[in-house]
């Protein structure tokens, strides 16, 4: 029934990977009757991965590396700048203590009036502070002046190609789509498209992805739980999560927030994938640039260390030295300095006891939210983190430190 509702899906493997695929989904459904023998632990899902279980899992030659990179540059200058600047360095003097010049008012109305001619139904994305952050930053040909505004425009014009490109905008409907009937209009008239909402349900379903809680400086948190990933991932259906979730958390930000902290535990990961893997990157370079603030990682197992060494060679310098991996003896204390109510925020999964699982539980123990197939509550955590970020705003701001 599952591989009928997903043909393209199923249609990628070879018969031998959609056997292991069913298998698991077998094991899941009668875990009560596994066993420990060798040949039944080979597919538990209740024993740890490790990179053998993907035979495709290999990290990237010279001439690979290169191909990726040319696919995430795709011609752009702006975004190849991302990795000269990383070449060039910090070490140029600075024009401010963060490292940014002034932008007027005027060249702030002429950007947004450009964006507004471009996109007039997505321009609204991007926020002033947004537009600021990129527009002051220092020009990678010349480090002692800033970016020109022409230069801006190129870099945010493309991220509103790529959006476009990608049906960003739209991804918001997919998920209204797939909470309804199958015999709405709009399901029935462009089936295709409710193929690709359910398909996007189903992958914000596993819970393994959500937006819970801010830091100290109010960056809102998106919290990877890598044990409930699925083994063998539909990867459209897995990064169009990813944008659908990343946009949410962007649009609830505090007024002058640009960037946002991921959090993964990564104690059970799945097999890596790397097609997964490297498309996620793509993304997140063309589409989310200067988005991400910190991406921290706990604790760290060889397959956190397999992903590392293969994405590590494709990262722009500044977003790779944005990745930290913490161990298991040093996690409760960076998670306290993190996080903004400290040690009350730590959730249950990583030590602490905060439980996510209240708002977020298996999919097992998710109802269906409306007359579709979603069951991960997707309009309630985008309330509960308005909600949380609204109470940030009210108590004035950055959480100061208790004495």
């Amino acid at each position: 029934s599952y591989a009928r509702q997903q043909p393209t899906y199923f249609h990628r493997f070879t018969a031998f990977y959609r056997l292991q695929y069913l298998q698991g989904v077998f094991q899941r459904a009668c875990f009560h009757c596994r066993s420990n023998s060798p040949r039944e632990m080979s597919s538990s899902p209740d024993r740890q991965a490790s990179v053998s279980d993907n035979p495709d899992a290999h990290l990237l030659s010279k001439s690979e590396v290169q191909k990726v990179h040319q696919e995430m540059v795709h011609g752009y200058d702006d975004v190849e700048d991302e990795f000269e600047d990383a070449v060039e360095g910090e070490e140029v003097a600075k024009p401010d203590g963060a490292g940014n010049f002034e932008v007027t008012k005027e060249e702030l109305s002429i950007i947004r009036a450009e964006l507004a001619g471009q996109f007039p139904e997505d321009y609204t994305y991007l926020s002033d502070a947004y537009i600021l952050s990129v527009a002051s930053k220092p020009y990678s040909k010349d480090p002692t002046v800033r970016r020109p505004l022409e230069y801006t425009m190129e870099k945010l014009t493309h991220v509103m190609q790529w959006r476009e490109e990608a049906g960003a905008p739209d991804m918001e409907e997919l998920v209204k789509l797939a909470n309804g009937p199958e015999t709405a209009p709009a399901a029935v008239e462009e089936p295709e498209k409710l193929t690709k909402a359910k398909a996007l349900a189903t992958a914000l379903n596993s819970g393994s992805v959500y937006w819970h809680g801010l830091t100290k400086e109010g960056k809102p948190i998106l919290w990877i739980r890598t044990n409930r990933k699925p083994w063998y991932p539909d990867v459209d259906a897995e990064v169009n999560a990813l944008i659908l979730l990343s946009d949410a958390g962007i649009r609830a930000m505090p007024k002058d927030c640009t960037d946002f902290v991921v959090l993964s535990d990564s104690n059970s990961p799945p097999p890596p994938n790397p097609t997964f893997m490297i498309n996620m990157l793509k993304a997140l370079v063309r589409g989310y640039p200067d988005r991400l603030s910190m991406l921290a990682s706990a604790p760290v197992g060889s397959i956190i260390q397999f992903v590392m060494n293969l994405l590590l060679p494709l990262m722009p310098g500044r977003l790779a030295s944005k990745v930290v991996l913490i161990g298991t003896d040093e996690m409760q204390e960076k998670l306290t300095d993190i996080l903004l109510n400290g040690k009350d925020d730590i959730p249950t999964f990583m030590g602490g006891e905060a439980d996510h699982d209240e708002f977020y539980p298996i999919e097992g123990s998710c109802p269906i939210r409306g007359e579709g197939t979603l069951k991960f509550d997707y309009f309630g955590m985008v309330e509960r983190l308005e909600a949380a970020v609204a109470g940030f705003e009210k108590n004035g701001g950055a959480k100061k430190e208790e004495e």
